[in-house]
């Protein structure tokens, strides 16, 4: 697909915009203070896949975890600011690789400015984050709610506040929980401006219904060739939302690599375990760490859906009642015992090249 054409920065040696493939962020959930419980979640993150970690920085305790992650993750960090422009400024030299702020809620010009100004001497860029409760009360007035038009004018008027002060090294986020509305608004700033763009539905629950709204208004964005980085928000654990994250950056092409799993629905013709068997050898890629192989492998009911329909599978197995199958690119390579496909099937991963 075409991607939007925007300005690129650099978020801690990660790339946004311009050419850049899309990042994947998360935010940690732990409150500030538990310095070693962070370090801990963030390395899980960092191993997960995220790329670009989001803290909240509410007091002095964020600012003491920005300089403790520095020192103990290789992961880029965003302070997240509300209000205090000097916290702003504590984290820019706690060494934060970006800031998090709206413009419009840290004080008069004056404040504006400091925050611009310590973050242009460092080359530390600014997401300007925009959702439908923080659009400011003139703009709400003018257009009665948090549409797509009021987050956009929101997002660059809050821009409008930087740039007095030449900083341009800014990325915008326009989050709404109304999925239409988000891909709207992102769609119109497309438009309007060439900001590198973060992308995100906010507030979308727990994983079931946060994973398809994520998906879908994500996806849909993505689809446009809108979008620079993004991030899956969850109320669960925050290594779903990158997992989920990645998932549809896969699913849409605009990430290669790792195993990719097909399979079946299931039908009247199984005669196996066929869904615990395909989260059998999930599960077991998984443990034997063999997820980053960049295959794709189907695990089909039949022989109706095997080799036939998941002939684009590198490695592929189709399932009977006593028997099974293992093909490779449609053609069929040998019968197996049903008891033993999930072992062959590993094997069989492990060994292609």
């Amino acid at each position: 697909m075409q991607r939007r054409k925007s300005i690129q920065v650099d978020c801690g040696g990660v790339k946004i915009g311009g050419d850049a493939p899309i990042s994947v962020q998360s935010m940690l959930n732990i409150p500030p203070h538990r310095v070693e419980e962070n370090i801990a979640a963030a390395k899980k993150l960092k191993a997960a896949g995220c790329e670009i970690l989001r803290i909240a920085v509410p007091n002095e305790d964020g600012v003491k975890l920005i300089s403790a992650l520095k020192n103990s993750v290789d992961i880029p960090i965003v302070a997240d600011i509300h209000f205090d422009y000097r916290l702003a400024l504590a984290s820019v030299d706690a060494g934060v690789d970006k800031v998090r702020i709206n413009p419009g809620n840290i004080g008069d010009d004056d404040n504006v400015r400091r925050v611009a100004q310590a973050c242009k001497s460092r080359n530390i860029p600014i997401r300007i984050g925009v959702n439908s409760g923080s659009v400011s009360k003139q703009i709400l007035q003018k257009y009665g709610s948090p549409t797509p038009e009021a987050l956009v004018e929101s997002a660059l008027y809050h821009a409008s506040l930087l740039t007095k002060w030449d900083f341009n090294d800014i990325v915008l986020s326009l989050k709404s929980s109304n999925v239409v509305y988000a891909i709207e608004a992102y769609t119109l700033a497309a438009q309007q401006c060439d900001y590198p763009l973060h992308v995100g539905i906010t507030e979308t629950g727990t994983r079931n219904q946060g994973t398809i709204k994520s998906a879908v208004g994500i996806g849909a964005i993505l689809s446009k060739g809108i979008g620079d980085t993004i991030r899956v928000s969850l109320t669960d654990d925050p290594v779903y939302e990158v997992e989920t994250a990645i998932g549809i950056l896969k699913a849409l092409g605009l990430r290669r690599g790792g195993i990719n799993i097909i399979s079946c629905p299931t039908c009247g013709r199984t005669k196996s375990d066929l869904i615990g068997t395909v989260h059998k050898v999930e599960a077991a890629i998984k443990e034997q760490g063999l997820d980053n192989k960049p295959l794709t492998v189907a695990i089909m009911g039949c022989e109706v859906n095997g080799p036939g329909e998941a002939r684009e599978a590198d490695i592929g197995l189709a399932c009977g009642e006593k028997n099974a199958i293992i093909f490779k690119h449609g053609e069929k390579v040998r019968s197996i015992p049903i008891e033993d496909c999930i072992d062959e099937m590993i094997k069989e991963i492990k060994e292609y090249r």
